[in-house]
């Protein structure tokens, strides 16, 4: 468990250095994979149940940058996120564009296998 965590945070690290559109479909990316694990999201959408803020927050950003990220985002087709729900239309293509590795996640044995 130690191993798996600390692949997490050496993830984030290198996350951090992303531009903000970047981090937040890399962070999406990692919830639509956790949730699909553990049977929350399907194919390629899930509920979130937190506030535009709180993922500012989460991701080192402003509110006010976090609406022009995700509205940047919208335009590009790559998300839509209303009603506390995520959807991703095209998740290879999301996942491309936040430069997504599952492995560091290391749910081998765990689930379905996600790629």
């Amino acid at each position: 468990m130690t191993l798996r965590e600390l692949s997490r945070a050496r993830e984030w690290i290198v996350n951090n250095a992303r531009p903000a559109d970047r981090r937040l479909a890399h962070l999406l990316c990692e919830l639509l994979i956790c949730l699909q694990v553990i049977g929350q999201a399907d194919e390629s959408s899930f509920e979130l149940p937190v506030s535009q803020a709180d993922v500012a927050d989460a991701l080192g950003i402003s509110p006010v940058h976090m609406n022009r990220v995700l509205q940047s985002l919208r335009t590009s087709g790559l998300i839509t996120w209303s009603n506390q729900r995520v959807a991703i239309p095209d998740v290879q293509a999301l996942k491309d564009f936040a430069e997504f590795d599952p492995a560091y996640l290391c749910f081998d044995g765990f689930g379905a296998a996600r790629s």
